[in-house]
């Protein structure tokens, strides 16, 4: 785990799994950290589930990312260069597939029929087989891409959390904090 200790983290990446929990941690650190929280998968969607054009999106990826704070929540690998190299912080949630997959469906539970605080307007929680599978398939197909990417990124602190109890001990660092703080 990155030490804390000297230039304050004004952007930080969360990236991983889908219902491994990046979108709560993202609220949780912005409260404590007092950072803008930038859910992308309210920012990708149009209402009605409806993909945006590639270009549109990248575009969008370089106006947010080019905010001066800010913590982004999602993965969508293919905007990874606009944003994790200029991150202070990325931090991984690499959670086991069960645990994922099994959050995915309380959360399809939860919401079944109603758009969830952290995603687009319009685009209501459903089950979806297409879905599962990717979250089931994400350690072998998606989680390569993710160490590669990670591998590349130059003094960058990066955070690798595997389990929810690794969230709260990291989380548990900022109970306190206004600021944090990375070794430069």
């Amino acid at each position: 785990m990155a030490d804390f200790k000297a230039t304050s983290v004004q952007r930080v990446a969360i990236i991983g799994s889908c219902g491994a929990g990046k979108s709560t941690l993202a609220q949780q650190l912005g409260r404590r950290l007092g950072l803008n929280v930038i859910h992308l998968d309210q920012v990708y969607w149009q209402p009605g589930w409806i993909e945006p054009d590639p270009q549109t999106w990248r575009q969008q990826i370089r106006t947010l990312a080019a905010k001066p704070t800010w913590i982004m929540d999602g993965n969508y690998s293919g905007t990874f260069d606009l944003r994790l190299p200029i991150a202070d912080l990325v931090i991984f949630l690499d959670f086991p597939r069960w645990h994922c997959l099994g959050r995915v469906l309380k959360r399809i539970w939860q919401y079944r029929g109603q758009t969830r605080p952290d995603m687009a307007p319009h685009c209501p929680e459903r089950l979806n087989w297409q879905f599962l599978w990717y979250v089931w398939c994400f350690p072998t197909h998606n989680r390569p891409k993710i160490v590669q990417a990670l591998a590349t990124l130059p003094r960058q602190s990066v955070v690798i959390l595997r389990n929810p109890r690794a969230v709260q001990q990291f989380l548990a660092q900022f109970q306190s904090c206004s600021s944090l703080q990375l070794d430069g």
